[in-house]
């Protein structure tokens, strides 16, 4: 984070153990407002953890979570999470609501109504016509109920938006399509984004910076240019690897 940048999110000492076993190894993390956020790592390294614990889908063993200097307990898990925008990664739209109840479902849970104006902004912000609001998800592709997935997660007018694997279930085109929409509008929105992923090269295309954990405790802090400059230590090179050797073969395809 660039120094003397205010924390608009801190983790302290944040730690998780599921029956003996720690998820997450006190970890102290702060992100400055505007920064784009990458969590990598493999498979049962904590990055979901730590999503879930900002929003409280998981609570802390110790430790603390704190939004705009509020510490996150300080009211209702419910209210809180209608307060941040989350993108889960198996899209999780109600499939016996039409795109619109979807995308006004937080409104709904706190007694407010969202116009049909204000629901075609949402779909516009997402490229998808506003004739689509009266569609059930089995009625959309893959992609589309991922941006609807996206528009009711700007629905809440957070500045925060926490994404967990949003991209994995697309095919490349879409997904590719997808996470360049996502990086604009977390640019024109003035959105704090942090966002888990299993693919390093979708981390260095759209993050501003990239945290890769391991064994539930983050390894590299780093800038995507800091990490194919060849940075961030042993775990995060062998990750950077993966795309490294992907691009030398496509190279070599096309000589």
């Amino acid at each position: 984070m660039t120094e003397g940048a205010r924390h608009f999110l801190r983790c302290e000492a944040l730690s998780k153990s599921y029956a003996g076993t720690r998820a997450l190894r006190a970890i102290t993390l702060g992100v400055a407002e505007g920064e784009f956020v990458a969590l990598v790592g493999a498979s049962g390294s904590g990055k979901s953890t730590l999503l879930k614990c900002i929003n409280r889908l998981v609570e802390p063993t110790s430790g603390r979570v704190l939004l705009d200097g509020d510490d996150v307990t300080t009211g209702p898990a419910p209210a809180l999470r209608r307060r941040i925008g989350y993108v889960f990664q198996g899209i999780g739209l109600f499939p016996h609501m039409t795109v619109a109840e979807n995308v006004a479902i937080g409104a709904r849970l706190e007694g407010r109504k969202l116009s049909g104006e204000r629901i075609a902004e949402l779909l516009a912000l997402v490229e998808l016509d506003a004739g689509m609001a009266s569609r059930f998800p089995a009625e959309l592709s893959g992609g589309q109920r991922q941006r609807v997935g996206v528009a009711r997660a700007l629905a809440t007018d957070s500045h925060l938006l926490l994404m967990d694997e949003p991209f994995g279930a697309l095919d490349p085109i879409t997904r590719g399509q997808l996470g360049e929409r996502v990086r604009r509008l977390h640019d024109d929105l003035g959105l704090t984004t942090v966002m888990v992923t299993h693919d390093m090269a979708e981390a260095l295309l759209l993050a501003t910076r990239v945290l890769v954990m391991d064994g539930g405790e983050i390894v590299a802090d780093a800038t995507p240019q800091q990490l194919l400059a060849g940075e961030g230590g042993e775990v995060a090179q062998a990750l950077v690897a993966v795309p490294r050797a992907q691009a030398r073969a496509l190279a070599g395809i096309g000589k």
